[in-house]
């Protein structure tokens, strides 16, 4: 596998799933990154910032191709992973290199793509808790009728049947669930902001129109920090 479709830990190959790998992996992280800084260019753009077509064309063009020897070289000299790949994406869209990560702070990156992690990591463990549970509920049915011992305070007590007993196993499962969607649903983006949680830049970028700056924040994080 290239390492760098996976996520690499000493527990990972020995317990991850291949799907669960692949959302922490470095191309999913990096991709994210670039299609965080796409959207954040065609909002500024949108927005009345002087950016080009060709320029928000490049970074479409270059979001999965990237260049993880030549970031790591950037990142030795720069000892700074976000704008390693800055540098990185620059150098294989020069046309938009002044425009990537215009006004943003690393934290636009690495928390809004960590949600997104997140919530596809949830979106893989809740299909497969609903999974345990259709099982369950077929072994429930199949065994409703196998008399088994049960307990009460962890002492035998009167009868019960092995399809009752998985069916509170369900139920148990059936709650974490709930718990699951609840969260997918929830979750929130950081936003984008400044350097210290602040939206200086971006106010000095459109000349104070604080407006502008607000656009399409309703469902975001309210107050986040920068001290990383």
């Amino acid at each position: 596998m290239d390492e760098h479709a996976g996520y690499q830990s000493p527990l990972s190959g020995r317990y991850a799933s291949p799907q669960m790998q692949e959302i922490w992996s470095s191309k999913r992280k990096i991709g994210t990154w670039r299609r965080l800084w796409l959207a954040l260019a065609e909002s500024e753009k949108e927005l009345g910032l002087d950016i080009t077509d060709e320029q928000i064309a490049e970074l479409r063009d270059h979001l999965d191709d990237i260049d993880f020897e030549a970031a790591a070289k950037y990142e030795k000299e720069l000892r700074h992973d976000v704008m390693a790949h800055v540098h990185t994406l620059g150098d294989a869209a020069p046309a938009a290199r002044s425009i990537i990560h215009l006004g943003a702070t690393s934290q636009f990156v690495n928390c809004n793509t960590e949600m997104l992690q997140l919530r596809d990591a949830t979106k893989l463990i809740a299909t497969k808790v609903a999974n345990v549970i259709c099982n369950l509920g077929d072994f429930s049915k199949k065994y409703r009728s196998l008399p088994t011992l049960g307990f009460t305070h962890y002492q035998p007590a009167q009868p019960t049947t092995v399809g009752k007993r998985a069916t509170l196993w369900a139920q148990d499962l059936a709650l974490t669930l709930e718990d699951l969607e609840f969260r997918i649903q929830t979750m929130r983006f950081r936003g984008v902001r400044g350097a210290t949680g602040t939206q200086a830049s971006f106010l000095d970028l459109f000349d104070g129109d604080h407006e502008k700056v607000l656009q399409g924040f309703c469902y975001c994080l309210s107050t986040i920090s920068d001290n990383a």
